[in-house]
């Protein structure tokens, strides 16, 4: 129903309502019919069911199965170990859905006040959930809006919609009907809606729509829509059923060759189930959520609050921040950039307030100073429209302060604003005499002036100042020698003497420019969607340097909404500015960048934008100006509401994934040569190599500690001068694959090699020489993929004291098993000698050389090209 274009009588015939109200009688049958004014949630997750869905995941579920497996093969303690990881990641999981629940609970207690209603031609104060369309509601400053109303009266009526529509200024309602039929939520400038709240004046409305059926119950609808999964969540699913795969099939294929060659079929059985615990990575899920954690708690330090960790990781994968402007861009404050004086010259840097104090512009100055609401409270600060508090500030800068002034000029009349007249009229007392100031918009006071040739002149500044997108208002005086008897627009506001021009903006946030330099250096697209005027939303982008070229378009909401989705695919990657969109169109904004194949990043602080926050890759809600309902639905928060932060936390994000990639690397090559080195031993006609508890021994202790200190890898000097990562990219691209293989073919030839010299020269400590290698093989191969391309002299040995210590600590507890009496009985070792340990120390130092030798080789490639 387009409301806006009735006229009020129309609205209440509609409605069934009259300007005195529903009676309670019928109040009641509404509300039985349309139900609780409320925002509901239609699928409502339990916890129990949440904490249930945190073992669907494909890698979870081989954890269990790597747990029973060690349980079948008596290793007790191991399969505690599994199952704890699995229950770690069970909760964290779960913490971190429940949480996300907690959005529509945000939604709900956004309008959960109590609201003055006509009912039976009587006032009444009754909670907002019992209201129904119909009903007449009364309105003041400081009221929350709640429901979507049609006014049938406004006085002055100022609503702030930012949390709805993005516009920075509050919005000046009227009741007249509008000719448009469709327009942006912002130009509904005769109705509220709910979750909006009235920041100055009074009114009068018939609500037209309450709960789910309000602007803000369609964005609840919108959050409702699933949220899409991580690059990490995505890529460790597909590991996780590759390796599955994998594993099933090598394990088949040792116990058909062992039993085929009629070996044991208890034996092969057991050899079969070992290579499945080789192959698991247990520690691979609980080493990332710590990676990503310790991440998170860094970020806290850059005022960058992580809700869901996966996000950590995401930032790496980033080509699109879809930035809102208003408070993330801007400052969120009005501020005057440029004075026009009645010698029709333009003043840029108005901060420098200093040079308006002197006679020239004192009248100007003076109505900046006077023409306004604008207070202070008790704990000093400002109260008032944020256009007055920008000119009141600006005045006093130049040494106009209001409360001297009106003690020297006392107001003693005025007119004030009026929607219709676009203008206010102070009266103050100006020694003998007295004078009039009338502030307005540019336009309606070149009508009302004296002098009508000046016009013209007047007309080249305006057009200047509103091409550059500012909000221009007009200072005019007219002095009187006595008091008129008649303080009407009619008598006041005529033969005025124009005074100058005031151009105001949000400004850009300084710290903003350099960001999206820094963005567009790591080969991130920044891209601004408000709810704000196209002409503002430009000069913004502009001086952000988000427009830069001809190309760059820029394009509205009513442009969006006569678009197919086809068309917006076509051009969705030139254009650099939406302005005047709604939240569905935000939404669908996001969803066309991610078919193209980006991976979106979006800010915002606004109701609005909390679809949008939920649907990206990366929701970045802001933690000061933002809405609870923007910061449940987000991923990351901004605390200090700084565009620049993002930047910060994209260069963690990178090196997070490099650390976690790193680790991949290191535990799957691990891995692997466990696996070829049971699975090649027969082929050389010798025993099984290794028994189930050192295969399960060296998971643990190599997987373990020294895998998670390679997540704490300091960032590559280069991470933010290339571009993101492939979001489509496997977790073995860029050679990982080819390394994990040629790497554990390595370090499993040594292994197998080991084992064939001991059993020729008939020594009985083989199995534990063995064990030794592959353990201590794998600990030197952690020093050595600590960088892909520097070597470890180059990085510093003792750069990551966290690996040192734990490779150390490591190294301790193999001799240990070695030489201790009670573990050799535990582990089936047997102590070596020193000729046969420092043997195992240098034949495992091989795969340290051989890694290291690569870079080198690579390098000096590199720097002949």
């Amino acid at each position: 129903m387009n409301w806006h274009l009735e006229d009020i009588d129309k609205v209440l015939e509609i409605t069934g309502s009259s300007k005195e109200g529903l009676s309670t009688t019928e109040a009641g049958k509404r509300l039985l019919e349309y139900g609780p004014n409320e925002i509901t949630q239609v699928h409502r997750r339990s916890a129990w069911l949440l904490l249930l869905q945190q073992f669907k995941d494909f890698m979870i579920l081989i954890l269990v199965v790597a747990a029973i497996i060690s349980g079948l093969l008596g290793d007790v303690t191991d399969t505690l170990v599994i199952v704890a990881i699995v229950i770690l990641n069970a909760v964290i999981g779960f913490i971190q859905e429940y949480r996300a629940e907690k959005a529509m609970e945000s939604l709900r207690k956004m309008t959960a006040t109590n609201v003055q209603v006509f009912r039976d031609n009587t006032i009444l104060s009754m909670p907002s959930d019992i209201l129904v369309p119909g009903d007449i509601i009364l309105l003041e400053a400081g009221n929350i809006l709640p429901a979507d109303i049609r006014l049938i009266e406004a006085v002055q009526v100022k609503v702030n919609e930012a949390s709805l529509t993005g516009e920075s200024l509050p919005v000046e309602k009227q009741t007249d009907t509008l000719n448009a039929q469709v327009l942006p939520l912002g130009d509904y400038t005769n109705m509220a809606f709910k979750g909006t709240f009235v920041t100055g004046g009074r009114g009068k409305g018939v609500v037209i729509a309450t709960g789910m059926n309000t602007e803000l119950g369609k964005v609840a609808r919108l959050l409702q829509q699933p949220e899409v999964q991580t690059p990490l969540q995505k890529r460790l699913a597909s590991f996780g059923r590759n390796l599955a795969y994998i594993i099933l099939f090598i394990c088949f294929v040792v116990f058909a060759i062992g039993f085929l060659k009629g070996e044991d079929v208890i034996l092969m059985l057991m050899t079969s189930l070992s290579l499945a615990v080789a192959a698991i990575p247990e520690a691979l899920p609980a080493v990332i959520t710590i990676a990503l954690a310790i991440g998170a708690k860094k970020m806290v330090r850059k005022n960058v609050l992580i809700r869901k960790l996966p996000a950590v990781e995401t930032l790496g994968s980033v080509t699109y921040i879809c930035t809102d402007k208003t408070g993330t861009l801007t400052l969120n404050k009005m501020t005057v950039e440029e004075i026009a004086g009645n010698d029709f010259s333009i003043y840029d840097n108005c901060n420098t307030s200093e040079k308006y104090s002197g006679n020239e512009y004192r009248l100007l100055m003076l109505a900046m100073a006077l023409n306004n609401d604008v207070y202070r409270d008790k704990d000093n600060n400002l109260i008032g429209d944020p256009t007055e508090i920008a000119l009141f500030e600006f005045a006093s800068a130049a040494g106009y302060d209001k409360t001297k002034m009106e003690k020297q000029y006392p107001r003693v009349a005025e007119i004030p604003f009026d929607s219709k007249r676009k203008c206010m009229t102070t009266i103050h007392r100006y020694g003998d005499e007295f004078i009039a100031f009338t502030k307005g918009a540019t336009e309606v006071l070149l009508q009302k002036i004296k002098d009508p040739s000046s016009v013209e002149k007047w007309q080249k500044p305006l057009d200047n100042m509103t091409g550059k997108g500012l909000r221009v208002l007009g200072f005019a005086t007219r002095k009187f020698d006595v008091l008129p008897a008649s303080i009407t627009p009619d008598t006041i506001e005529e033969q005025l003497n124009l005074q100058g021009l005031t151009g105001l903006i949000d400004p850009p946030r300084e710290e903003a420019r350099q960001a999206v330099q820094e963005c567009k250096t790591a080969g991130i697209n920044p891209v601004m969607i408000t709810g704000d005027h196209p002409v503002t939303a430009a000069v913004i982008a502009r001086r952000l340097n988000i427009i830069e070229t001809e190309d760059d378009r820029i394009i509205t909401g009513a442009e969006l909404s006569s678009m197919s989705d086809r068309d917006l695919l076509e051009i969705v990657d030139d254009i650099k500015v939406y302005a005047r969109v709604s939240p569905e169109q935000k939404l669908n904004i996001v969803k066309a960048l991610q078919k193209k194949g980006a991976y979106v990043a979006m800010t915002g602080d606004g109701v609005n934008d909390a679809p949008a926050l939920k649907r990206a890759d990366i929701g970045v809600a802001m933690g000061i100006t933002g809405t609870d309902v923007a910061k449940e639905a987000a991923h990351m928060i901004l605390l200090d509401d700084n565009f620049a932060s993002i930047v910060k936390a994209v260069k963690e994000g990178r090196k997070i994934f490099d650390n976690t990639r790193r680790f991949i690397r290191y535990v799957l090559t691990g891995n692997t040569a466990e696996i070829l080195t049971i699975f090649l031993a027969p082929f050389f006609s010798l025993p099984i190599p290794l028994l189930p508890i050192h295969i399960l021994w060296i998971n643990l202790v190599t997987d373990g500690l020294p895998g998670l200190a390679l997540t704490a890898e300091s960032a590559e000097e280069n991470i933010m001068h290339r571009p993101p990562r492939n979001p489509k990219q496997s977790i073995f691209d860029d050679g990982l694959g080819i390394h994990v293989l040629w790497v554990g073919l390595l370090l499993a030839s040594l292994t197998i090699g080991t084992q064939a010299y001991a059993i020729h020269v008939n020594d009985s400590h083989w199995q534990t020489m063995v064990f030794t290698v592959l353990c201590l093989g794998q600990l030197t191969y952690a020093m050595a993929i600590r960088s892909e391309t520097l070597s470890l002299f180059r990085q510093g040995i003792f750069s990551n004291r966290a690996l040192i210590f734990t490779v150390v600590i490591t190294f301790i507890l193999q001799l240990a098993i070695i030489y201790f009496p009670f573990l050799n009985m535990i582990f089936k070792t047997e102590p070596l000698s020193i000729k046969d340990l420092v043997f195992c120390i240098a034949v495992s130092m091989v795969v340290f050389v051989v890694v290291e030798a690569k870079k080198v080789i690579h390098a000096s490639i590199r720097s002949r090209q």
